[in-house]
Formats: C-alpha cells, structure tokens, sequence
C-alpha cells in the first residue's frame, strides 16, 4: 500500500532529536511561553525574513487573533478566496468580521487579482490571500490594488512554509503571515500548532496580548484575550525540524518534476511559473473523473486525498452567508485530487502512481480528459 501520508514514517528521521528536546522541556520545569517558544519565534522569524514571530495555538488561531489585532470596524469586509479551506473563511467570522468571496484563477487555484477590484466595497479593509497547495499568489499584482485603495493584507501561509514569489517569501508581503504547523504540514508539529509573522511592531504587541487573555502582566488584562499560546513541547519539535525544513520541501519539490515529467497530458497538473517557488505542500491534479480516479488508485493500493470536497459556499456551517455563483471553485473542488507527495514518499512509489493513472487512461479511452 502507498500511503498518503505516514506521519510514523515522516517523523522518523527527527525522532532522536525529537526524544532530546522533550526531554530538554520536561526536566526545565517551565512548559508555558518559557524558552522555547522564545527561541522558536526568534528562529523562525529569521527563516522567514520577518521581525516578529508570535506562536499561538493552533492555524486557526492564528488566523483569527491576526484579524482582531487589526482593530477593523465591526461591519468590515474581508475578501477571501472562493475555494480556500474553511478555516480562513472562519478566522474571518471569528473576528467578527465579514468575509467576501473572490473566485480564483483555475490555472492556480489561488486568489485571482483581475477579480478583486470588482469585489471592493466601500466597506472592503482588509484581504486575506491563501496561499494554496503551497504555491504563492500573485502577490505584487495583490499589493498593488491594497496599497492603491488602503488595505490590510493577511496571508493565510498554513500551506506555504517556505514558499516564494519572486524570491521572497510569502507571509511577509502583507501585515500579517499566518501559519499552521499542523503535523502534515511541511513544517509539522506533534499536535496543533501555530503562529503569525509580522514586521508590524505595534501589532506584533497586540497579538501577544491578545494570546495571553489580553495580558503581558500577570492579571493585569487590556484586550479580551483568549488562551492561545504555542505549547514549549510543541516549539521545541519545531525547532527540531525547522533546520532541516528546506531538505523536506527539496524531497517534496524532486517528486513534484517526477510526477510533472511522468503524468499523462489528460491529468492537469500544477502551473509551473518561473517567478513562484513551490513547496507542495499538496500536489494536486484535476480530472472530470476525480472520484473513479480516485477508486481506480485505491483498487491498485494507492491511497489519494481531496483538498477539498465541499466549496465552502456549499457547507452547511456558512449556508446564507454568501450570494451568488462560484462555478470555478465549484470546478475546483469537484475535479481537484491529491497525489501522495510527503517526506517519507519515495521516488519508486511516485513513479507507481504515475503508471497507475496511466492505466487508467488506457481503460477509459472513451473520454476526452479534463
């Protein structure tokens, strides 16, 4: 069987490493906001390119604490796009802000920016770009139009650690990068973890705050905070792995040209652009028969995933909040699967899956393809 993801398998090269710094943590004594965390920000603030590091609890968190640390006015809009996973969408609504659906560029799957102007309203302040599958937006076209009418830019990077649009890398474009480090992320941890990256001093001070039930000073609360903070156990595994994160996204990128090079043309596979480095974080094709597709790899012991199988203007939890039509999301996520791509994934097994979808092609000669 060719798994998915083997999170056992993954981790398996940093469990030593792993083993010492829990250890480390344990035998301190000190297991909230203490050393570790400290040393986690300053490291990865660093990898990043960014000033300030603020680790949190968990992606979702991050999302969210960001948009309160703004301080936009209750009836804000935030434009976001129309097939990112519900987790930004919720970030949004937890600050009790309203998010606004932008349909992104189906070569991509990221926001596209010759939509957003259409959707500016006088109540529009801030942008939240996702950074999917762990490719870059288009992130000067985007910075262009929110610094030309005054926007706030939150990068949703839960996907794109290490990820770059011309040479730079994402989440340090707008006010805000929000990252998850949920365990199959590029950068996993061991549990939920997260964190924002700024090179906003004031706001960086007020995420800490709000982190912390609204405190830097033991019961002495200025913000409504919430209990968020990022675990010591959890920082120390990151900064085990953070050193050797450009090795995994090396792995993950050699078995993207793999499947580049060994696809059939009727898979559509990510745009490859000179300007974007890519992390993979997911590798995604489209096909019109994703789910026999799907059915075909599984008869053949390959397992896939799907990222993600309801738009969210579809999902129960949103029902009412948004109008209108989104057929390139709804595109999106009826075509879109997941090909195993992770750290423990090997070059043999990828060239399997590609044989494997061959095969499909061949007992399927009656359609035309996606």
């Amino acid at each position: 069987m060719i798994e998915y993801e083997n999170l056992r398998a993954s981790n398996a090269p940093f469990a030593k490493e792993i083993r010492v710094a829990t250890q480390r943590v344990i035998e301190s004594g000190w297991y909230i906001l203490g050393e570790e965390v400290a040393a986690f920000e300053a490291e990865f603030a660093g990898y990043t390119g960014s000033q300030q590091c603020i680790g949190v609890a968990n992606g979702l968190d991050a999302l969210t604490l960001a948009f309160r640390a703004l301080e936009l006015p209750a009836d804000a809009e935030v434009l976001v796009a129309s097939n990112t996973y519900i987790a930004t969408i919720l970030g949004i609504l937890h600050a009790n802000l309203t998010p606004v659906l932008v349909e992104p560029d189906l070569a991509t799957y990221n926001m596209d920016p010759s939509r957003i102007p259409s959707a500016l309203t006088r109540r529009t302040r801030a942008i939240c770009v996702t950074h999917l599958y762990g490719k870059s937006c288009r992130m000067r076209e985007i910075m262009a139009i929110a610094d030309a009418f005054g926007l706030h830019v939150v990068e949703d990077c839960a996907q794109s650690h290490g990820a770059q649009f011309e040479q730079q890398m994402t989440g340090t474009f707008g006010i805000a990068g929000c990252y998850s480090f949920y365990p199959t992320k590029n950068l996993g941890a061991l549990g939920d973890a997260g964190a924002v990256t700024t090179n906003d001093e004031g706001f960086a001070d007020r995420l800490r705050y709000w982190r912390n039930y609204g405190s830097k000073q033991k019961y002495v609360n200025v913000y409504p905070g919430v209990n968020s903070r990022l675990d010591e156990i959890q920082a120390a595994i990151l900064r085990v792995k953070l050193p050797r994160l450009d090795e995994i996204i090396a792995h993950k990128r050699s078995l993207a040209d793999l499947y580049h090079r060994q696809l059939p043309d009727w898979v559509v596979r990510p745009k490859v652009e000179s300007d974007t480095f890519d992390v993979f974080h997911i590798y995604p094709v489209r096909h019109r028969l994703r789910d026999a597709l799907r059915r075909h790899l599984l008869d053949r012991g390959i397992k896939s995933e799907v990222h993600y199988p309801i738009a969210p203007h579809k999902q129960q939890a949103l029902r009412g909040l948004f109008g209108g039509n989104y057929p390139l999301a709804d595109e999106i996520h009826a075509t879109e699967l997941s090909l195993p791509i992770s750290f423990a994934t090997t070059a043999s097994e990828v060239l399997e899956v590609c044989r494997a979808i061959k095969t499909f092609e061949a007992g399927q000669a009656a359609f035309s393809g996606p």
